[in-house]
């Protein structure tokens, strides 16, 4: 059983599923959704349509060349069934694919750095015209009057603790005058 090749998108067709298209002149063409053949029937470009393979390899967001893929070409020599020769056939195709797998990592990590880097400027650029959006807004005016009265208390007590002979004087403001605290009513028990 083998794995074919999605000839759009580049994805996987696995045996049973997908849609084969045979033309005239009996060249195959196989496609593992009917979006694909859909778009190949409306003879779209594949490197100009974003969710391809095709596209992502000519923009430089996949790796193009890379030896492991030659492990990946189709070989139709017939070879006559060896068991050790499966065993050690399937230990290389798992050791290709970790390989392959660290190289796209590598490669991956490589274009993230560039682009990193002229990300920061643009955010930097971002900040500047939208920091009207993270500086606070100034308080409603009950909160502040409020703010504004606590302090002044504050500072009237602060100063009467200073100078324990002075009686304490409220002066008129524009807000709700406090009112001194009356002691509290004695316990009857």
């Amino acid at each position: 059983m083998r794995i074919e090749r999605c000839y759009f998108c580049g994805g996987p067709v696995y045996p049973g599923h997908g849609i084969m298209f045979v033309r005239n002149d009996a060249k195959i063409f196989r496609f593992c959704r009917g979006k694909c053949h859909k778009h190949f029937k409306m003879r779209h470009n594949p490197r100009k349509v974003a969710w391809t393979k095709a596209f992502r390899t000519s923009r430089g967001k996949e790796m193009a060349f890379d030896s492991t893929f030659e492990f990946e070409k189709r070989r139709n020599r017939p070879e006559k069934y060896n068991r050790e020769n499966v065993a050690q056939t399937l230990s290389v195709m798992r050791r290709v694919q970790e390989i392959k797998e660290r190289r796209e990592k590598a490669f991956w990590d490589k274009r993230m750095l560039t682009a990193r880097k002229q990300e920061k400027p643009r955010e930097l650029k971002e900040l500047a015209r939208d920091i009207h959006l993270i500086r606070p807004q100034p308080l409603p005016l009950m909160q502040r009057k409020r703010e504004r009265m606590m302090l002044r208390m504050k500072a009237d007590s602060e100063a009467a603790a200073a100078a324990p002979g002075k009686a304490l004087q409220w002066k008129p403001t524009s807000g709700p005058v406090p009112q001194p605290l009356a002691p509290p009513p004695p316990k009857s028990s």
